[in-house]
């Protein structure tokens, strides 16, 4: 029999969800990996033997740890361990760019990196100031320590809590480096405990990890699966961005909370999840980009029984409103509301000089609450209500839409680009003299462009320059098209005419 759906007492700190999943299912599985599974009670076993080889390594409570693993039983082991020490967890793109690995952890300077021993060997040797290292030989397979160079803290390893750091989330940053988001554990808990009686899942539940580790929307589905003794079931890297594959996991697995950004959700339609929709899912949500409103409304339709969720939210909030989908009418061609606020959180727009606007303005959406962040890594803590730079609209006294973005940030099939990071990283081609950067076309057709102006006698192709990012620059990241110019278009001022730039570029790729 199923352990009952409970309504849980407020956790003190994200470690308590796997203590809480233990006390519901500990005979239940806690997770799945291809062929692999782990019961609750064995994943709690397996998570207080690595924490016990982390404190033997030195890490103590308010330290950071790296956890560099493919999604696998072990990565997710690691991050709870993590947890249990008192420490905080930062997670790192295992198909990442070495160099890109380097400088995040050259940033928050771990106590101790958690990755596969091919990679630590290939990619750490020499670069870092003395962290411990706990390697992995491969999923599933040894784990091997070596001490750091530099004595561990002698403080304490019990969990941490309320306001201290949970974990640390990269993102593109504006400043053409990656920015870390701090979130507490106060933070992450308000989100999760928002999201677990919301859905009310129980034992009997199968929540599907699509996201990578370092999205965070994978904190829903580690998270509120724990909470409830449910199983999560990590969908494989390799499988991530293959839409059939993807179909044939939420049927074999038995699916049934599904969270994603909406590109997949439309790549899965196509490849056939409609034509025999999976009689298991109940939920299915999404965030991290509009869904056109043709392929939610057919989602809608061959799933009439499962409740559809619009999550809206930066990194550095969490998820702070959300709108359930009901019926939508063939007349209907805006896109569905991002809703009302969450997670204990306060949202409203502003205009010029901070403002608040009445209902049917547009204006910048503000949030205040729990779940905003500690800030970012390095820098100063944040104070008081943060400003999403989204543009939304107020539909209602307690309901936005979202609208654009005020700045340069784009969202590529849901992913946070700054074009700025994009563009330092061309411009540090030996063969450009200056580079800008644009994102084209809508949904699953979102990509990058580029503007190059090439150093005399040097002119890169696109062969070149994408190879040249894909070793710095995660694979969202990378442009899509080139074109050299003889100059860069500018306006009065000397600034980047960026309107003329998209003009440019847009009539370069029509006529490709």
């Amino acid at each position: 029999m199923s352990p009952p759906v409970a309504s849980p007492p407020r956790l003190r700190s994200l470690a308590g969800a796997l203590e809480r999943g233990v006390a519901l299912n500990p005979e239940g599985p806690a997770l799945r990996e291809g062929g692999r599974e782990i019961a609750y009670r064995e994943l709690d076993a397996l998570v207080g033997g690595l924490a016990a080889r982390l404190a033997e390594l030195g890490v103590r409570r308010g330290q950071r740890v790296a956890v560099w693993l493919p999604k696998s039983i072990e990565a997710i082991a690691a991050m709870q361990a993590v947890l249990r020490l008192g420490a905080a967890y930062v997670p790192i793109d295992p198909l990442g760019p070495a160099e890109r690995v380097r400088r995040m952890l050259r940033d928050c300077r771990p106590a101790a990196c958690v990755a596969l021993a091919a990679e630590a060997e290939e990619t750490l040797a020499g670069e870092l100031p003395g962290p411990a290292l706990l390697t992995l030989s491969a999923p599933g397979g040894e784990w091997a320590s070596r001490p750091g160079r530099r004595a561990g803290d002698p403080g304490r390893t019990s969990p941490a809590e309320g306001d201290e750091l949970a974990y640390i989330l990269y993102t593109s940053g504006s400043t053409g480096v990656p920015k870390g988001v701090c979130i507490s554990h106060r933070g992450a808990l308000a989100f999760v405990e928002w999201a677990h009686a919301e859905l009310e899942p129980g034992g009997e539940d199968r929540f599907a990890a699509h996201a990578p580790l370092h999205f965070d929307l994978s904190v829903l589905d580690l998270y509120v699966a724990l909470l409830a003794g449910a199983c999560l079931c990590l969908v494989p890297e390799a499988s991530s961005r293959v839409a059939a594959k993807l179909v044939e996991f939420v049927r074999e697995e038995r699916i049934t909370v599904w969270y994603s950004v909406p590109s997949a959700l439309i790549l899965m339609e196509a490849a056939g999840l409609l034509e025999r929709p999976p009689a298991s899912l109940r939920a299915v949500l999404f965030a991290g980009e509009p869904f056109p409103i043709g392929p939610l409304r057919r989602l809608r339709r061959a799933l009439p029984a499962a409740r559809l969720l619009n999550l809206y939210g930066p990194t550095e909030t969490n998820v702070c409103s959300f709108h359930e989908v009901g019926e939508i009418g063939e007349g209907t061609d805006r896109p569905v509301p991002i809703g009302r606020a969450c997670s204990g959180d306060r949202i409203w727009i502003e205009g010029e000089g901070g403002r608040p606007l009445p209902v049917g303005a547009r204006g910048e959406l503000v949030v205040a609450g729990p779940s905003v962040m500690l800030g970012y890594w390095g820098g100063p803590p944040q104070r008081g209500p943060y400003r999403t730079g989204d543009v939304a609209e107020r539909i209602a006294a307690d309901e936005y839409r979202f609208v654009g973005r005020r700045d340069g940030m784009v969202k590529v099939r849901g992913h946070r680009v700054e074009p700025a990071e994009v563009e330092a990283t061309i411009a540090a081609h030996p063969g450009v003299a200056e580079a800008a950067v644009v994102a084209a076309g809508e949904g699953l057709e979102r990509r990058l462009l580029a503007a190059v102006v090439a150093r005399p006698g040097a002119a890169p192709d696109l062969l070149e320059i994408k190879r040249w990012c894909a070793e710095r620059l995660p694979r969202h990241m990378v442009v899509h098209g080139l074109r050299l110019v003889d100059r860069l278009p500018r306006n009065r001022n000397g600034k980047l005419d960026r309107a003329a730039l998209e003009a440019l570029l847009r009539a370069g790729e029509s006529r490709r």
